[in-house]
């Protein structure tokens, strides 16, 4: 492979779940074992890759997740790999990290597919990752989605895919919200999420998760804001209220933008129920659809007023809606 293409990255194994004895015997050799094409010690390893999944159910004729499970998969991968210094700074990839493991099963247990708990779960669970790779001191460069496009079937069939026949989803537009934060991450408290070791013990299983990610980009802070739980059951909106402090903005206007994954917005699945879930939209159905597809703001953009750096932005969220706050400098005019 490296002959054929020099550039190629190399690495795995890739494995199902954490890996456990395979894991730790794949690494032994590539770190410490005879190369079986050079004689010699060692085997190249560009990244290290295993699989997480989570586990969801049904229960009292809901659907229920399984983050804890998920998030336990990917602890325990970290700790294998943080047990080997020499892998402090290699690359560790999720190879498939997933709600579950059969993107092309239907049922029951996998209704939470077309709507917000599928998107308001990736928010959370993405944000658990970085937590978890922090705690464990490994350089986590990314997760993948085990999800396809399914042809020729019927509009949201059920089936793990981001889109349904090219109208996007609403967890499509998490990894929309997370292309708009910036490289650095920012500190965030909130006095309304479950810790991680809760999560890792339990689950999301009695007081909702009301917790966010921040960044900080060349020129905008960005704030992901979640309001998750395992079952998927109605409950009271979140009151939510932003406190930014040590904001790089002059005292002033900052240009606040808000986007929202809910019932409402950003919801094409929501959009086609309410047109009777017509199985041949018209073309102007369709349109309605794609339109509805996008990431969409909850308001129009506006000016808040900062002060000594600081500033509130509030607003309420309702349970399995993600909203990302985007802060900007407000141009002065020339």
């Amino acid at each position: 492979m490296r002959r054929a293409l020099p550039t190629a990255r190399v690495g795995g194994p890739d494995v199902a779940g954490s890996g456990g004895r395979f894991m730790r015997d794949f690494l032994e050799h590539c770190l410490r074992g005879t190369n079986h094409a050079t004689g010699k010690v060692g085997t190249p390893l560009d990244f290290v890759a295993f699989h997480a999944k989570g586990a969801p159910v049904t229960t009292n004729g809901h659907v229920r997740m399984g983050l804890r499970q998920h998030l336990a998969t990917i602890d325990e991968g970290f700790r294998i790999v943080a047990s080997y210094p020499e892998l402090r700074d290699k690359p560790v990839i999720i190879g498939e990290s997933d709600p579950e493991g059969c993107a092309a099963c239907q049922g029951p247990a996998l209704a939470y597919r077309n709507g917000t708990m599928y998107s308001s779960y990736t928010a959370a669970s993405f944000a658990r990752k970085h937590d978890l790779a922090a705690r464990h001191g490994v350089n986590l460069e990314g997760a993948l989605t085990w999800a396809f496009e399914f042809e020729d079937q019927p509009y949201f069939a059920g089936f793990r895919s981001l889109a349904s026949n090219g109208i996007g989803k609403p967890v499509l537009n998490v990894f929309r919200m997370f292309s708009r934060m910036g490289t650095q991450r920012l500190r965030v408290q909130s006095d309304a999420e479950v810790s991680l070791d809760a999560i890792l013990a339990r689950g999301v299983r009695e007081k909702p998760d009301v917790a966010a990610l921040a960044s900080r980009g060349p020129d905008e802070i960005a704030v992901l804001v979640w309001h998750y739980h395992d079952d998927d059951l109605p409950g009271p909106d979140a009151a939510v209220a932003l406190a930014f402090t040590g904001l790089p903005f002059r005292d002033g206007d900052v240009q606040v933008e808000h986007f929202r994954i809910d019932d409402e917005h950003s919801n094409a699945f929501r959009a086609w129920q309410r047109m009777g879930s017509p199985q041949a939209p018209t073309a102007e159905q369709y349109a309605r659809l794609q339109e509805a597809a996008r990431l969409t703001a909850l308001e129009a953009a506006r000016n808040v007023v900062s002060r000594l750096g600081s500033l509130t932005f509030a607003f309420t969220l309702p349970r399995q809606a993600v909203s990302l706050v985007v802060l900007r400098r407000e141009s002065t005019p020339e």
